[in-house]
């Protein structure tokens, strides 16, 4: 069972406010810091990509508070790859989904055909997607080639003010970013 959420409601609001506005918030996740936002908002994506010098190519990956949350993504796949990906959510797993009906945005998913997803169990990561409404970008808090941060005061020495919002928290105990699973080959890519 997730532990409970650790922030407080100003904290709350001011980083739903700044992902439905469009910008870019830091948090804790399992394993490392992430930067997120609005995978719908092109702006949003585009700055996160700009921020850490990512090529769109390479795609990003989803967070979710919930199943529900990424059920859109499910629902057009069979049974037997549906069941594949629950097996491993809640948890530190991402699930590579064939996004069959190209449901989420190229600049999101790069030039696969498939979206990165995963269901998290972390506090800070569930409060943040329920209180946005939707699954969020997550990708590691870190320009290309730095190792991602670890703390706060790391984000703050990777990307100062060009943030809207660096929510506090803890990072989860996991030593390694999630693990990534290809549903459809059952392989494992990281």
């Amino acid at each position: 069972m997730a532990a409970p959420n650790p922030l407080n409601e100003l904290q709350l609001q001011l980083a739903r406010s700044a992902i439905l506005r469009g910008g870019v918030i830091a948090y804790p996740t399992e394993a490392v810091w992430g930067l997120g936002c609005d995978p719908w908002n092109l702006q949003a994506v585009t700055r996160i990509l700009e921020l850490k010098n990512r090529p769109m190519e390479k795609g990003l990956i989803l967070v979710a508070a919930s199943v529900e949350q990424i059920r859109f993504l499910l629902n057009p796949l069979s049974e037997e790859l549906q069941l594949a990906a629950l097996g491993y959510w809640p948890g530190p797993v991402t699930c590579l989904l064939p996004d069959v009906n190209r449901q989420v945005p190229d600049w999101v998913r790069g030039s696969h055909s498939s979206i990165a997803v995963r269901v998290s169990e972390h506090p800070v990561v569930k409060a943040l997607c329920e209180s946005a409404g939707m699954p969020l970008v997550s990708t590691s808090c870190n320009p290309a080639g730095q190792e991602p941060a670890l703390d706060a005061s790391q984000v703050h020495r990777y990307f100062g003010d060009q943030l809207d919002q660096i929510v506090p928290g803890d990072l989860g105990g996991n030593r390694k970013p999630s693990r990534i699973i290809d549903i459809v080959s059952g392989k494992q890519l990281r």
